[in-house]
């Protein structure tokens, strides 16, 4: 995962974008998650108007634990709501606890998380404090139309196989490929060039559909760490040989996307230049537009789509669920472990440019080196954040990135949520032999784990 160093840098805010106070923030988030997901309206307004009520009384550290909100020396005093606002923001630190998920520290004492509105406002803070450390997710304001552009289509057996670039923000270009029936290349929303002998194929595919106009199941197949291939390691190329889900899946009926991941291989886009503030949430909003693209697609069920990723892919899948509702089901392979747990805090993999903390990972990290325990978020909390969703971990024993030992203990603490939903058998954790890879039996068991999904 974590292969070459490099120098990590923080951009400033861009210029004219509105500061939001804590209470905006956490209510903005929540309101959006809850506009997309399958809470119920009575469910929905009742976590609004906790959170609402309880922000109010909370004091500025604890809100700002909470929502990511920077918190100025003198934020809390008497006569003060809000935090107020200083040029140099303290680093935002850990009040919540990492692994007991269903407990909440609040201005009056702990308070235990036992009904789903409860975990929707400890989970807003999850989320905030995730951003706070990353940078902000986007809204709408950042999306463009996606303007793909198809510069090679390769016909295998019944599949088209697209090479082709989306606009996920203005001026930004995504490389990624697309892989659909072949019968379906004639309903693309997008211009492409074919031979004579595709067109013919793809006349004659289309024929064969008959009018079945089924919608089939989606895919996000994230791509591990390679400065050479990029996201052509998950297409099925031979030098790749357990990489290549986005080709297995496309077999099985899936319509798949493999976006390139910033600053690898081809994929060079200037962060700093684009206002973001890491390269992990950059990817995810690569990864949000890559999911418009494939619900403007008629061959494509906006209701079955998920993500899947090895190593970097596996944590990008982890990210991006996190922050978006659309996808349904989860499959990390060798993609985690807790932060805390990462290499044994070793120094050297926690300095500037190393490990979690390179440009195109999660720079801002490289500051919590001297107390990880610091850090305001983790995976424990990031799986149990995606609760109720199906989510398949892979850690081989042999892995020598990530701990096994510590994805159980990651595993534990999600299920008090999948608990509180009634959903435990939801999450699911694989301990096949072997070192740091995604076997062939790893990927069945995860293909056939994401057809019981729909």
């Amino acid at each position: 995962m974590h292969d070459r160093p490099l120098t990590p840098h923080l951009p400033a805010r861009s210029p004219g974008r509105r500061k939001r106070t804590g209470q905006s923030r956490l209510m903005g988030l929540l309101l959006r998650y809850l506009s997309v997901s399958r809470v119920s309206t009575r469910v929905g307004m009742t976590c609004v108007m906790m959170v609402w009520a309880s922000t109010l009384c909370w004091p500025a550290p604890v809100l700002a634990q909470a929502t990511g909100s920077p918190v100025s020396p003198s934020a809390g005093v008497a006569g003060t709501d809000e935090p107020r606002e200083t040029e140099s923001p303290r680093l935002l630190r850990r009040t919540q606890p990492r692994w007991d998920l269903l407990l909440m520290k609040t201005s009056t004492g702990d308070q235990s998380v036992t009904s789903i509105e409860q975990w929707e406002v400890r989970r807003a803070g999850i989320v905030q404090a995730m951003q706070a450390v990353m940078g902000d997710l986007p809204g709408d304001e950042r999306r463009c139309p996606l303007d793909v552009s198809v510069d090679e289509v390769e016909l295998i057996a019944d599949i088209a196989r697209l090479h082709l670039t989306y606009q996920s923000e203005a001026g930004g270009f995504v490389p990624a490929y697309l892989f659909v029936p072949v019968s379906s290349l004639d309903e693309l929303p997008f211009e492409m060039e074919l031979t004579d002998e595709q067109r013919e194929r793809t006349r004659d595919s289309a024929a064969s559909r008959q009018g079945d106009a089924t919608r089939r199941p989606a895919m996000l197949c994230l791509h591990p760490t390679d400065q050479v291939r990029g996201n052509r390691g998950v297409i099925g190329i031979p030098e790749r040989p357990t990489m290549g889900y986005a080709l297995e899946l496309a077999r099985r009926g899936y319509v798949t996307l493999a976006p390139a991941y910033p600053l690898l291989a081809d994929y060079q886009p200037d962060l700093a230049a684009l206002g973001w503030e890491s390269g992990s949430m950059k990817a995810i909003w690569d990864n949000v537009r890559g999911l418009d693209l494939l619900t403007s697609l008629p061959c494509v069920d906006p209701d079955r789509m998920g993500a899947i990723g090895h190593s970097l892919g596996g944590h990008n899948a982890v990210y991006t669920a996190v922050l978006e509702p659309r996808i349904k089901v989860v499959v990390t392979s060798c993609g985690l472990d807790a932060y805390v747990d990462y290499y044994d805090g070793r120094e050297d993999v926690w300095r500037p440019g190393a490990g979690w903390c390179q440009e195109r990972y999660i720079p801002r990290l490289a500051q919590y080196a001297d107390d990880l325990e610091s850090i305001p978020y983790d995976f424990p909390e990031l799986i149990g954040a995606l609760a109720p969703r199906r989510v398949l971990i892979v850690a081989p024993v042999g892995d020598d990135n990530f701990r096994a030992a510590s994805v159980d203990r990651i595993a534990t603490s999600a299920r008090q949520v999948y608990r509180l939903w009634e959903r435990e058998s939801s999450l699911e954790v694989l301990h096949p032999p072997g070192p740091h890879d995604f076997s062939d039996d790893m990927r069945k068991a995860a293909y056939e784990w994401i057809d019981e999904s729909w």
